[in-house]
């Protein structure tokens, strides 16, 4: 019985486990529709009921692929503190924890059905690729993190000085400059807070030249890590081809002797 749920379960070729897989992420996408019809204002009670019912089949769905999940998983520990596990679990709570909780934590709890659509993860090859890619390159995210974090203070510094005075209701101190910094570095602006002195133009042009930099490098990097990840995988699958043509040569070699 777990040899053939494991069949059914476990993302594969066979067509019972494509089946399954493709009827999952049906009711995902199903799940995240309900969800955003839910908060349409002035929805008749007959249809708020509607998508009520609609919860309860998505959850017990989510919730029996859960448990089997649980079940077929050979170290169920490692599953369950898994990234997946954690998103498979995080997607059927709200449902059972909404019940006498204050209204406040029910909204918060809502936003965790937007989770579901972190399980579409688990059908993309190309999600690996992005894992693993940014596993490759984390020293150099790091390195990247370290560096921006390190610009983001010294921008709040800089505008400070240069428009403390001049408009000290939104540039108060360092920390109140922050949010310019975030929204000039990332070359957002919003607009809200601008620098009316010269000096403090000139600065935020400076700002606004690196924060095109700090947009494009992570891109760089991804790019670079995804390239080499498939170029490691095409050379694997032709090291596998060449290894199955040189066993079939062999045998082939052994039937003409």
């Amino acid at each position: 019985m777990k040899k053939f749920l494991t069949k059914i379960v476990d993302y594969n070729d066979s067509i019972e486990s494509k089946v399954f897989n493709t009827f999952i992420q049906i009711i995902v996408v199903l799940s995240i529709i309900n969800f955003s019809i839910s908060t349409i204002p002035d929805l008749s009670e007959s249809t708020k009921k509607f998508i009520e019912n609609l919860n309860l089949f998505f959850t017990i769905i989510f919730t029996i692929e859960y448990l089997l999940r649980i079940y077929i998983a050979e170290k169920k520990f490692d599953y369950i503190f898994s990234f997946y596990g954690i998103v498979d679990l995080l997607s059927i709570l709200p449902f059972y924890l909404q019940s006498g909780v204050d209204s406040q934590f029910i909204k918060l709890l809502r936003l965790f059905k937007l989770i579901r659509i972190l399980k579409l993860f688990r059908y993309y090859k190309t999600i690996e690729y992005f894992k693993l890619a940014l596993k490759e390159s984390k020293e150099e995210f790091i390195v990247f993190l370290s560096i921006t974090l390190f610009l983001f203070y010294l921008s709040a510094v800089g505008i400070y000085f240069f428009e403390h005075q001049a408009q000290p209701e939104h540039f108060s101190s360092v920390f109140a400059s922050m949010w310019w910094a975030v929204a000039t570095l990332t070359t957002v602006g919003y607009g809200d807070v601008y620098p009316v002195t010269v000096g403090g133009k000139i600065f935020t042009t400076i700002i606004l030249i690196l924060g095109l930099g700090i947009v494009s490098v992570p891109a760089g990097i991804i790019s670079s890590a995804l390239l080499n990840i498939k170029n490691k995988d095409e050379n694997k699958k032709e090291e596998m081809l060449k290894n199955k043509i040189n066993q079939l040569e062999k045998e082939l070699e052994k039937y003409k002797n």
